[in-house]
């Protein structure tokens, strides 16, 4: 069978999907979003969120190679697509791709990433993967470090464009859950409101905190500082967060070992991209310009890869 002139990219979480139709070229020919994540669409019949979402792509272009990314590859997903060990780059990826074929739709499931840290504890990314790989396609780098900001946070270290290592750092669960369920919370308002040229002042203070460590400590600062009013109800969560972001760096950096990074690469949206570059110049780290539609990306590499398409 020759390869296919045009790629279906579903990037398929838990609470979203989205999904792209790209020529051979990388262009994006159609998008789409919904919210069907893998928890509400498993009532629907994944077959039929995709057709709701892509039929139309597919019938238009019926011999389109399609691929899907996210937590829709796990047990909890359409077909598991087992985790794939690390160190591991664009071939073993392809490899581990978990193919089904579900009334004239062929889909591969893109495996996530599992590795062992030195304690023997492992750890494991899944969607995550084809974002560092869609960024080391868009930037044309090699190596680096590669952060991953969000609800659980990545740090990968890529080597000759293969993941050797990385962490995970519930940041942003810890912040959801101090912000909205802590007694952190009964001094701060309902929503968050205040831009982010008047928090930020504010923010980089809290990260500067957190590079001493004692991040237990210095949480309860925040209430404390809002009692005795150092510290305004409107800018607390913005001080908090950088409390959160800033530890997560520390412990990123001691993780890291060796000597510190000059700079690292950043693939998030553009909201958590001002914090964390922000938040990285308090330890002296540079950071490069966001990464657009990198799970995409990631997802034509690999069939590119795999010669699925050309």
């Amino acid at each position: 069978m020759s390869a296919a002139t045009h790629l279906i990219a579903l990037d398929w979480g838990t609470s979203s999907l989205r999904g792209a139709l790209m020529d051979a070229h990388g262009e994006v020919l159609r998008e789409a979003d919904t919210a069907d994540g893998i928890m509400s669409a498993a009532g629907r019949g994944f077959r039929a969120v995709f057709d709701s979402l892509a039929g139309g792509w597919l019938r238009d272009y019926p011999r389109a190679a399609v691929l899907a990314a996210g937590m829709i590859g796990s047990r909890q997903g359409w077909r598991e697509a087992p985790y794939v060990a690390c160190p591991a780059g664009f071939a073993e990826l392809g490899a581990g791709l978990a193919w089904l074929d579900d009334a004239g739709l062929s889909l591969g499931f893109v495996p996530g990433l599992a590795t062992r840290h030195a304690d023997g504890a492992p750890d494991v990314m899944r969607g995550e993967e084809v974002q560092i790989f869609g960024a080391l396609d868009a930037l044309g780098v090699d190596d680096g470090i590669f952060v991953l900001p969000g609800t659980h946070s990545k740090w990968a270290v890529v080597e000759n464009r293969r993941v050797l290592r990385f962490h995970t750092f519930m940041t942003g669960e810890v912040f959801a859950l101090l912000r909205q369920h802590s007694i952190l919370s009964r001094t701060m308002p309902a929503k968050d409101a205040t831009p982010w040229s008047a928090a930020r002042d504010s923010f980089l203070a809290a990260c500067a905190a957190a590079a001493g460590g004692t991040l237990l400590h210095r949480l309860f600062s925040v209430r404390a500082q809002g009692l005795f009013g150092t510290l305004p109800e409107e800018l607390q969560s913005d001080y908090l967060s950088g409390l959160v972001i800033g530890e997560e760096i520390r412990e990123a950096l001691s993780l890291l070992g060796g000597s510190m990074p000059r700079q690292v690469h950043l693939v998030c949206s553009p909201d958590l991209f001002q914090r964390y570059h922000a938040a990285l110049s308090v330890f002296g780290i540079g950071s490069s310009d966001c990464v657009r539609q990198a799970s995409f990306r990631g997802m034509l590499a690999i069939a590119r890869e795999r010669a699925l398409i050309s």
